[in-house]
């Protein structure tokens, strides 16, 4: 579904304080447009001003309740819901096994569930209009993975699976559906790192020998996030918007090679599978 530009633009933005979420969100009201701003604490969105064109709401995306809430404030305000960035998210870092039971859970409440709680709440509004675009947040970790980074992985993943089913469920219905790969981008994301509190040194060569690779990168490894937004912004206002839209080299270049290795891997082990339906 392509964006009218014959009315104005009316964005649903979650995890809005800070990073990518609060880009778009300075990004929409500088060129005119409408936002509903959704984060735990949404003060940090202080500092953009007062307008009429701005409801800041606090609302953590794991509440259920307060995301219908929110969305129904927004459709009182503004009348409509165009853009849904489904944006929420964190990070977690430490071995499969060393993750423990509740930081696994708690990263998939917000990550996975979280985001399932801002789509059941937003898409009674977006199936009565015939008409939106839901942006879902992935990452480059939705299409590979590192040492370390499995659990953030895993939910990125299951975005991912969802996602390419909800396209095709919503399509018909007018509404587009856009998966957000961002490479590293300079954001505070890396900062907020959840890590696990079980380190093995077996997992030394691997896990840890990542982490210092990232802690070492040059800050030239890490997109602006003001081209992330307007990246993103390119393909809502598109008139194909894609199914994936990966933002930047690095992250794109990394998702090519693990594509290209499961389909070396199909091709390398055809026999076998062929053989199951001989």
């Amino acid at each position: 579904m392509t964006i009218s530009t014959n009315t104005v633009p009316v964005w649903f933005i979650t995890g809005a304080s800070s990073g990518i979420g609060r880009e778009l969100v300075r990004q929409a009201l500088e060129v005119g447009e409408v936002v509903a701003a959704l984060a735990r604490d949404a003060s940090p969105l202080d500092d953009l001003g007062e307008s009429d064109r701005l409801l800041t709401i606090d609302a953590d995306v794991r509440d259920e309740a307060a995301v219908l809430s929110a969305v129904e404030r927004t459709v009182e305000r503004f009348g409509r819901i165009d853009v849904v960035a489904n944006n929420a998210g964190y990070g977690l870092f430490g071995a499969v096994e060393e993750v423990d039971d509740a930081r696994a859970r708690a990263i998939f409440d917000t990550n996975v569930f979280g985001v399932l709680n801002v789509l059941r709440a937003t898409l009674p509004v977006l199936r009565g209009q015939r008409a939106g675009h839901i942006l879902q947040g992935s990452s480059y970790y939705g299409q590979t993975a590192d040492p370390g980074v499995g659990l953030l992985a895993a939910t990125k993943y299951a975005i991912e699976g969802l996602s390419d089913s909800l396209a095709t469920e919503v399509a018909p219905l007018g509404i587009s559906v856009t998966l957000v790969q961002p490479g590293l981008t300079a954001t505070a994301f890396l900062g907020n790192l959840d890590v696990a509190t079980t380190a093995h040194v077996d997992y030394d060569q691997t896990v840890r020998a990542v982490q210092q690779t990232i802690q070492g990168l040059p800050a030239s490894a890490f997109s602006a996030v003001d081209r992330v937004a307007a990246g993103i912004r390119t393909a809502v206002f598109s008139h194909n918007p894609p199914r994936r839209l990966a933002l930047g080299v690095a992250g794109a270049d990394n998702m090519r090679a693990a594509l290209t290795a499961r389909v070396a891997n199909l091709d390398e082990w055809a026999s076998v599978t062929e053989k199951v339906d001989a």
